[in-house]
């Protein structure tokens, strides 16, 4: 049986949706993040040396990191639910679409969103009244300097490649789609994406209302990105 260490309000809610696109039995194990550091519970060390989310189980298998989660279930599972497979098949252009676009989510597109999740926090964050305008002013440096123009980069290349294709791999639904979803909502999420780049929030839109989708968040529990 397949086992989803979950943490809430987080990357483990799109291994939900792909194990529900898939139509595969799963259980859940629940973890809660810190309510101060909205850090992960040291509990989830156990599972894996990183007390990262998302983890799965398959067995004796354990595994982290979404993208090799996704390609993980998709191999070993999604041939065996025929037209539900979720990937392209090897060695078309389709393929190297979807392979790279898995690559593109967490190496690429989530980096400069989580500069800015950071930078954001340390505006926030208390400090003695004379650090906060050298802090806001480094922080408002580095966002408007390099952090926010590589977010508006990203979110121009991803519109520009809906232009011509219904979905991120071509004109199928795949789990390229599952794993861009996440730092697509984290930008909407955190700002940068509105209705001037139209065909990704049609993209969320029409992901959303997914009926895997659905059952995830049912499932998963109601999940909100931190900003």
């Amino acid at each position: 049986m397949i086992v989803v260490h979950h943490l809430n309000n987080s990357r483990s809610q799109r291994v939900l949706w792909l194990l529900e696109e898939l139509g595969l039995e799963y259980e859940i194990k629940r973890y809660e993040r810190d309510p101060k550091t909205m850090l992960a519970p040291a509990s989830l060390r156990a599972v894996h040396p990183l007390g990262k989310s998302p983890v799965i189980t398959d067995g004796e298998l354990t595994l982290a990191e979404s993208g090799a989660i996704i390609e993980y279930l998709v191999e070993r599972y999604g041939a065996s639910v025929g037209k539900g497979r979720l990937a392209p098949a090897a060695g078309t252009p389709a393929y190297l679409r979807y392979r790279y676009w898995l690559h593109y989510a967490e190496g690429s597109l989530m980096s400069p969103l989580l500069l800015k999740l950071v930078f954001d926090k340390i505006e926030r964050s208390p400090m003695p009244f004379f650090a906060k305008p050298i802090a806001r002013a480094i922080s408002g440096k580095a966002k408007s300097s390099f952090i926010t123009p590589q977010i508006a980069t990203h979110l121009d290349y991803l519109e520009g490649e809906l232009e011509n294709n219904e979905w991120f791999a071509g004109k199928e639904f795949s789990a390229a789609d599952v794993q861009l979803s996440f730092p697509i909502e984290a930008a909407a999420a955190r700002g940068g994406l509105n209705a001037g780049r139209p065909r990704l929030m049609d993209f969320l839109s029409r992901i959303h209302a997914r009926p895997a989708y659905k059952r995830a968040i049912e499932r998963g529990g109601e999940y909100e990105l931190l900003s």
